[in-house]
Formats: C-alpha cells, structure tokens, sequence
C-alpha cells in the first residue's frame, strides 16, 4: 500500500488506493484550466425576472467567477451594490485560483443593480421566495487540466486501480482534503481537538503562534514572538499584539481580547477564541471532526475493510430520493445499522447507488458502529483521547455530529492533449481526493 504525502499524514490520510506512481504535473497555472460548476438539487424553481419582488423578494443570479474566491466576490458584490452581505447567499463556497459557476441569492434587488465587477459575469435567471442554502447544491462537475505530467500514461493504470477499489467503477475514499485543515498551515483541527478536550490556552496558541516553515518570514517572526510571550511567567499580551502584523486579522482578534481580559484566566482563552466570527469557531471543530473521519478511514482502509459495500456492524445511509439521477447523494439522516443477516441484501443497494456506507463525523448524538467497524471507530477515539460527549461544548462550538459516506464515485473523462480529467462530485466531497491519487503530489500544489 503506497504511503501518502508527509503533508497528508498530518491531517490522517496515511496511504494512496492507487499503488503505481501518479502523472505528477501541476495545477492552476491558469484559472481557466480549473473549471468548476455547481450542480442544483432541483429544488430551486425561479419565477420570471418581472415576478412581484414582495413575494419574491431574492434575484437569483447566475455568476461566473475567474480568480475570485467566494467570500471575497459577496464582499465586493456588496459594497459594489450598497448593500450588507447578509444579503447575499449561496450553496458551495469555491476556491480564488479557479473558473466557477455557480447560483447565488440577492435580496431586495434588481437586475439592473448588479454591478460590473472585473471577472465576473452575472446573469439575472429569475426570482424566488428565500435565500439560497447548502441544501440547493448537489454537487460539482469539474474540468481540470493537468500541465507538464511527468508521467501522463500512468493515468490509466491510477484508473483501473481506483476501480478496483470502487467495485468496478471509478472511486476514492472520500477523505477530508488537505484545503480543509489550512493550505499552508494545517493546523485547524489541532485547534479543534484542543477545544474538544477543554484546553482552550492550548487552543489559541496553537493558531496565533505555532509558526510554520511555508509562511512568510514576517509572520513566522510574528508566532515565535507570541510563543516567546506566552512562555514567560507574566505574559505581555500588548508586545504580542504589536508584533502581529494586520494581515493576521483573527490572530489580532484573539491577542486583543487577551489584552483586554489580562489573558491569566482559562476563560480568557475562551473568550480569545469566541472573539472570531462564529463559523470560523464552528470550523475548528469541524475540522477536529473531519481528522477523526480521516483517521477511521485510513485505519479501515490498512485492515483490508471494503468501502464499496458493508461488512457486520457498519452503518449505511441511503441515497436521496431528490438528488439528479446521474449523481446518486447521500442522505445522512435516513441511516441503518448492518447485521449479519442484511450485509448481502444491504451490498446489493449500495452496488446499485441506493446505499452507502458510513463513517462517523463524531458529535453528542454519535452511535458508533459495531463489529470490526466499530472497533476501529472506538480505537481510533481513545488514541485520541475523545469521546462523543466531549462534543457537548459550549456555544458556536458545539456539536451533535452526523455521519459521512466513506466512499465517492467519480468516473473521470481523460483528455489526454493537454492532460485533462472531467468528472463530477456530489455536495461535500472534495475535487483532492480525485485529484491526489491521479498526481501524488505534494497536497499543496493541488
């Protein structure tokens, strides 16, 4: 089984499907040549442009993106038109060094508001009655180009080997990607199992110092400074906020609240952390989350465990009944446990699409599995020192968790002049984990 990046080992993905070596190559030399759009669920059903805006108060608007990450185009979608961002809403976040389509909402205004932003296209596509929600969102096809491969006839052995694994289709683990813990400093779970074990100190100066060999020198300059305060018998929180550069925004947030509060007390550090904006604090735990699930995965996938169909004791979600036939979704909350007697009759749904088996994303309300499944949830949490109900946290913290098909299908279409893979993910799966097994370079650079 060929070891994973060191990178990818930090964040719990420790081995590759695909054991050959990947095409290598790189990505995003151009925006143009990372194209993603958004899939809707179908739910979403506009009325004309000239509907009565009292009852369809939201314009929905197409927009294509060229090198614009998501929040940075509401931010200036916003400011342009005059409005607040609460405003404005979406189903998927997508990444800056890209070319995305995708929907977004604007309540009270019309088409000819919109602004004309440079690399954006906004088409007007009608009205509706509420603001856009993840739910909208299906899922994502991709077209992506990979540049000076190394190797390129090495994408169909990745190939067949990826459909072994997926019981005759094309199918990854559908781990966590590298993008989810902090691109060039992967520390956001570390953050989040400091919360989960109450070590709030540990939480801080885990995200504002904890400098890092891929930042700039400035602010690696920066951390060890705060780290050098934080050492000291009477920690000068003011000389650690002076150090810190403006770019590091939340990292200020945090060192002001320190300041203010006197930073001596375990709930200063609380409040240190609760002094960012409210999904950043759900991030961290999220991403705690999410390392766990990698951990499951990587541990079931050393031990010779299928993810195509279920063995005794596994947990299966079935498929949404809503989502586009082409792009079979798992619904998380219609979930069953697998005996014995039901593995060969659960296999056959999950052959067919209608089934998945799952992992936990651990939280209060978590049943772990049973059998061999279980066993490897259960070891995975004591090394870690977790349990489910350390989950029970307060505030924006808090989570009761959910569970996470472990496997995605994708079926690539290969381009071979330039290197091209085409394919399509449902909401929540990440274009790295496709991406990884056919390049097998460092997590950074796709």
């Amino acid at each position: 089984m060929r070891e994973a990046h060191p990178l990818e080992r930090q964040v719990g993905i420790d081995h590759y499907v695909s054991d050959g070596p990947g095409v290598g190559g790189r990505l995003r030399d151009d925006p143009s040549e990372f194209r993603v759009r958004e899939i809707e669920s179908g739910a979403i059903n506009p009325e004309p442009l000239d509907a009565d805006p009292s009852s369809y108060p939201h314009l929905l608007v197409r927009a294509t993106l060229t090198d614009w990450d998501t929040n940075d185009f509401v931010g200036a979608l916003s400011d342009a038109v005059g409005i607040s961002r609460e405003r404005v809403s979406w189903a998927g976040t997508k990444d800056k060094r890209a070319v995305t389509t995708q929907l977004i909402s604007i309540r009270g205004v019309a088409p000819a508001d919109l602004p004309d932003l440079s690399g954006t296209t906004l088409d007007p596509v009608g009205r509706i009655g509420r603001n856009l929600e993840f739910g909208d969102l299906a899922g994502n096809a991709f077209e992506i180009t990979i540049r000076d491969p190394e190797s390129p006839e090495a994408v169909d052995a990745v190939t067949d080997d990826l459909a072994a694994f997926g019981g005759d289709r094309v199918a990854v683990p559908n781990v966590f990607g590298h993008q989810r813990f902090g691109s060039k400093r992967p520390v956001t779970h570390e953050v989040g199992l400091h919360v989960v074990r109450g070590q709030w100190r540990e939480a801080v100066l885990t995200y504002v110092g904890n400098p890092a060999e891929t930042e700039p020198e400035r602010t690696r300059a920066a951390r060890t400074t705060v780290e050098a305060v934080a050492s000291g018998p009477d920690p000068d929180w003011h000389e650690a906020l002076s150090a810190t550069p403006g770019h590091l925004g939340y990292e200020r947030s945090m060192l002001h609240t320190l300041v203010e509060n006197g930073g001596t007390e375990l709930s200063d550090f609380r409040e240190a952390l609760e002094a960012v904006p409210w999904n950043l604090q759900r991030l961290f735990v999220h991403a705690a989350q999410s390392y766990v699930f990698n951990r499951i995965l990587s541990t079931r996938l050393r031990r010779g465990l299928p993810f195509d169909r279920p063995v005794a004791g596994d947990v299966v979600c079935f498929a949404d009944a809503d989502a586009p036939d082409d792009l079979p979704l798992p619904d998380t909350d219609r979930l069953q446990r697998v005996t014995e007697s039901r593995v060969d009759v659960v296999a056959r749904h999950c052959e067919r699409g209608r089934a998945f088996v799952t992992a936990p994303l651990v939280g209060t309300e978590t049943e772990l599995g049973e059998g061999d499944p279980g066993e490897i949830e259960r070891a995975v949490l004591e090394d870690l020192d977790l349990a489910p109900a350390d989950f029970d946290l307060p505030g924006n913290f808090d989570s009761t968790g959910t569970r996470r098909a472990i496997l995605v299908g994708a079926t690539p279409t290969v381009d071979r002049d330039p290197l091209t893979l085409s394919f399509s993910l449902p909401r929540g799966a990440y274009a790295t984990a496709v991406l990884r097994e056919y390049l097998k370079v460092d997590p950074r650079d796709l």
